[in-house]
């Protein structure tokens, strides 16, 4: 069964699984004791500090293991935050930054703190001078990803890192998705990153501060890691992550070739074997193993379902699939068609068979899937079109209310409108995004009784 959803957590990799196994015996002592299971314990964990530190790209005394990449996340903007208190508590982030990232800075605001979301453009790619422009006298750090999660997108983190750096202000760069194939470039001041990502164990995570960064650790104490991760390491796993990290880079510039072919047939053909399908992130400076489409007209759960019962595991950032019924906070700030998302992130060693029945079972599953749900088979003008309508569709959840559109906007006239009642949050984006891809002119939102009034004009 191909399993396609490396981004959220890759298979692990062959050496992490030798390295765990052969630490097991070596590595359960305290690495903090001057007996002889302690010093071989501590022995292993500064050569695996040395590795990770040398794909890092930082010295070994700047870099301490965590508990996931998330932890690492909370106590590098928690540290910096509180290291440059007295310059002010202003942090700066992406609109398309992980949760961990976004978590971090709602617990600023709700400590009395603030913080400014720099936009990004339709491939979710933010524009460095935008962190110039909301830099301020009070900004304690700034933060960016070196590359997006959900569509691969890579962000100019040198470019942004200089001029944090001119301002000085830290930049802290979370390169989760990104470690695995690179070390991450410019002038950055802290760096986080999560073994599972790229084929080490689950419950490692990295932390890189730079020297001459101010950082004061924030809770009880430790003198474990610097303290800056409380707590007993867990060496076997550490030593896992350093050495399928190491691995997995030695790999890197070939699998990445391979890797980016079978991709970028990926993108090619999925729009030409299915109709009204957008692909989205930016199609040349991004991961090479990373691909998001969105299919109007479905349900992005049932569409992953029964995508798993073809035999393939994917993922999603459509609204219907996500425990909070909101959509992608990345495909909202990207301004772009949430509804039947998929993710499809390919692991170390995809075959090109398997994309090729990928893109064999893709058509007819979307197909299916939009008959269940009533979709319009295509777009045609009415014989007796009418001046303008109104479409309920309230208490439906997208993509019913983009359905519901689709099968109507035929039936007025050119330059008539079509206003859809809707409540679901998702059509706030999908709506436009369907008007984009259609053609058709997006009127704007209106208030309504109940939800939104959502109305488009008919162009063609």
């Amino acid at each position: 069964m191909p399993y396609f959803d490396a981004a959220s957590s890759a298979p692990l990799h062959p050496v992490a699984r030798q390295a765990l196994l052969a630490s097991l015996d070596e590595g359960w002592a305290d690495p903090a004791r001057l007996y002889r299971e302690g010093r071989r314990a501590a022995l292993l964990l500064d050569a695996a500090r040395e590795t990770a530190a040398e794909a890092v790209g930082c010295r070994p005394d700047e870099l301490v293991f965590t508990s996931s990449g998330t932890r690492a996340v909370h106590s590098a903007t928690a540290g910096a935050l509180s290291g440059r208190r007295r310059v002010g508590r202003h942090l700066v982030l992406s609109a398309v930054e992980h949760s961990s990232v976004l978590h971090a800075a709602a617990a600023l605001e709700a400590a009395g703190g603030s913080s400014t979301e720099v936009p990004v453009d339709r491939t979710g790619a933010v524009d460095p001078a935008e962190y110039a422009r909301v830099l301020r006298a009070d900004t304690a750090l700034a933060c960016l990803q070196s590359a997006n999660h959900e569509v691969g997108t890579e962000q100019p983190v040198a470019e942004t890192a200089e001029i944090c750096a001119d301002a000085g202000v830290p930049l802290l760069v979370d390169a989760a998705q990104s470690l695995g194939w690179g070390p991450v470039p410019g002038r950055w001041s802290l760096l986080t990153a999560s073994a599972h990502k790229w084929g080490g164990p689950a419950g490692v995570g990295l932390l890189a501060v730079r020297k001459g960064v101010r950082f004061a650790p924030r809770g009880p104490a430790d003198e474990r890691e610097s303290g800056r991760a409380a707590g007993f390491e867990n060496i076997p796993a550490v030593v896992a992550a350093a050495a399928s990290l190491r691995a997995v880079r030695a790999e890197a510039a070939a699998e990445a070739v391979r890797l980016r072919a079978l991709v970028d047939r990926i993108r090619a053909e999925v729009a030409t074997l299915v109709p009204d399908v957008e692909v989205v992130g930016d199609p040349e400076r991004r991961l090479p193993h990373l691909v998001t489409f969105s299919c109007l007209y479905v349900d992005g759960e049932t569409l992953l379902h029964e995508l798993d019962r073809a035999g393939f595991s994917v993922s999603s950032g459509s609204s219907c699939t996500s425990s909070t019924l909101t959509p992608s906070h990345v495909l909202r700030a990207m301004g772009v068609l949430t509804e039947g998302n998929i993710r499809l992130s390919l692991p170390a060693g995809t075959s090109p068979d398997e994309v090729d029945r990928f893109l064999r079972v893709l058509p007819g599953v979307v197909a299916g899937v939009r008959e269940k749900l009533g979709a319009p088979a295509g777009a045609g003008p009415s014989a007796v079109p009418r001046g303008s309508l109104v479409v309920d569709a309230l208490g439906r959840r997208c993509p019913i209310p983009v359905i519901e559109l689709a099968k109507v906007i035929g039936e007025v006239p050119v330059g008539g409108t079509v206003t859809v009642l809707a409540d679901d949050e998702a059509a706030r984006l999908d709506i436009p995004a369907w008007c984009e891809m259609r053609e058709q002119e997006y009127v704007g939102e209106e208030p309504a009784d109940r939800g939104s009034a959502y109305v488009v004009r008919r162009l063609l």
